[in-house]
């Protein structure tokens, strides 16, 4: 109820009474309208702006009463009549009746007020639908935007936000290598969405198809069918899927690194191997049980090839029938180095520390075909094995192909060009840098990606406009097992012990809880002291 409202009200409350007790004890009519129409404005302050209940109105009534009483009766009313006032106990109590009038005046005031708000209620100010934002995609630059987002609801943003996703956790995907080298618990890497979220609000499903004409998005949602999610304001942040190019054999036998799946999946395949290479009597095929392929010498090939040899070698004395055989590990990269990510030094230092332990490289070359005994190389060369992971590229989403073929160039803002309301960032879009090249699909950048793109969104809301993403990196690790590590941090190249704790220290304050901080801390301390866990989690025979 608005001020002017309720003082009309409380005015109009105050009549009655005031023409009662006018009646009773005939005061001057002039003063007395005044008095009146004071108290009720007094009445109309005091109920403040929410409706009180019958009980709440006869008690601030009384109180109004006998605040007249004080302030007319004993004060105003005798300085007009040009007396001294007095505020006695003798002189209160000779206006005794007065009191009984006013605190009548007071009930009759708070009731009649009660019984014309009830009657008059406020005519509804008519509610202006809420802008919707969706956001698609439970990575970090999804619920990077959805977290940003939720805190600014918060603080006053007027608007509903929504997260689908086909994960219920966020996965810290930098430490997927660490579940499939057994050296982190797969819980302990991913963190529930609905935990960082107090304002948004969470939807566990997959977008099937985005109407960018209607501003619609579909979503399997399980045994609720096809839900239907409009949106004025919709955040692509699907990531990519691997690709495999369409290569005969290497989409049915290779092992992806995309999910706590596909980690568990490598990690129980490269300790089946050791369990039927310990019983095969067949040198060949335990040499080809032996043999591990990674095609892609970036950061994802390089860390898994690592962990995987510090992986196989730790376990090995498990395996008595094995002793004296030598597992073999090659790295089949396209490029002349590896990390091209990294300056020329640093990818040297790496492929000497690697090769100094036994992995073989295989540059400038790629995989052409895989059968589940062999691959081949598209230089003609055949490596038996029973296990190829793949690194060695990624394209975006499917769902992105439904906006605009790939590659899906955005503007700074992270805007798409051409379809307004549309967003996208992460590994599902190009996003212009500084340099006139694109910000490269790292965690860090996708992550200040999320945030930045809720700010401009809440701005969009809020008339303004938004702005380019601007963000130049903090620096790159990558982990070459056995405790040694390199990277360029600040312009500065690191390597060896030290540039592994700052790996594992970076990415330990990186994870997105306490908790998780905690048992990803206790996984790597017992790794220092026990050998890792071969205790394969589930049974998989597709490589049988």
């Amino acid at each position: 109820m608005t001020l002017l409202r309720r003082l009309f009200f409380g005015v109009i409350a105050a009549l009655p009474g005031g023409a009662l007790v006018a009646v009773v004890t005939k005061p001057p009519w002039l003063p007395w309208a005044a008095h009146t129409v004071a108290l009720g404005a007094v009445l109309g302050l005091l109920f403040g702006g929410q409706r009180q209940s019958t009980g709440s109105a006869f008690s601030v009534g009384l109180l109004v009463g006998l605040l007249d009483w004080v302030t007319w009766t004993l004060t105003l009313a005798p300085a007009l009549e040009g007396q001294k006032p007095s505020w006695t106990i003798t002189v209160a109590v000779s206006h005794f009746p007065e009191l009984v009038g006013a605190a009548l005046l007071g009930a009759i005031a708070g009731l009649s007020f009660h019984a014309l708000s009830v009657r008059f209620p406020p005519r509804p100010a008519p509610q202006r639908a809420k802008p919707h934002v969706v956001i698609v995609g439970g990575g970090f630059g999804g619920v990077g935007a959805a977290r940003e987002l939720d805190r600014r609801l918060g603080r006053g943003l007027d608007a509903h936000v929504t997260l689908i996703s086909d994960s219920n956790f966020l996965l810290f995907t930098p430490l997927l290598v660490g579940v499939a080298s057994s050296t982190v618990e797969a819980r302990h890497v991913s963190a529930p969405v609905r935990a960082g979220l107090g304002h948004a609000s969470f939807l566990h499903g997959r977008v099937a198809s985005i109407d960018t004409q209607t501003r619609n998005a579909y979503v399997c949602a399980g045994k609720e069918g096809m839900l239907r999610v409009p949106y004025d304001q919709l955040v692509l942040a699907v990531g990519a899927v691997p690709h495999f190019f369409d290569l005969p054999g290497v989409g049915e036998h290779a092992f992806a690194m995309k999910s706590v799946e596909d980690a568990t999946k490598l990690r129980n395949q490269v300790l089946g191997a050791l369990e039927r290479a310990d019983l095969e009597p067949d040198p060949a095929e335990q040499a080809r049980l032996l043999t591990f392929v990674i095609a892609g010498g970036g950061f994802a090939g390089t860390e898994l090839v690592a962990e995987l040899f510090d992986l196989v070698h730790d376990v090995l004395h498990f395996y008595p029938r094995l002793h004296g055989l030598r597992p073999r590990f090659v790295i089949v990269h396209a490029g002349d180095r590896l990390l091209p990510e990294l300056s020329p030094q640093l990818g040297r230092y790496a492929q000497r520390k690697l090769g100094g332990r036994g992995i073989e490289f295989r540059l400038g070359a790629r995989v052409s075909m895989a059968t589940a005994e062999d691959i081949t190389l598209d230089s003609g060369e055949t490596i038996p094995t029973r296990t190829l992971a793949w690194t060695a590229g990624n394209r975006p989403n499917p769902l992105v192909q439904q906006v605009m073929p790939p590659p899906l160039t955005v503007q700074p803002t992270m805007q798409v060009p051409g379809i307004p309301g549309l967003w996208a960032l992460g590994d599902c879009a190009r996003i212009p840098d500084l340099a006139g090249g694109f910000h490269p699909p790292t965690a860090q950048h996708a992550i200040r990606e999320g945030k930045a793109v809720a700010k401009n969104i809440a701005a969009v809301l809020r008339g303004r406009r938004p702005v380019a993403f601007r963000f130049g990196g903090l620096g790159v690790l990558v982990s070459l097992g056995h405790r040694t590590a390199a990277g360029e941090i600040g312009g500065r190249r690191v390597s060896g012990f030290l540039a592994w704790v700052l790996w594992r220290s970076v990415y330990l304050s990186k994870l997105p809880s306490v908790e998780k901080r905690l048992r990803v801390l206790a996984d790597w301390t017992l790794d220092l002291v026990f050998p890792r866990d071969i205790a394969l989690s589930t049974k998989d025979d597709r490589h049988a």
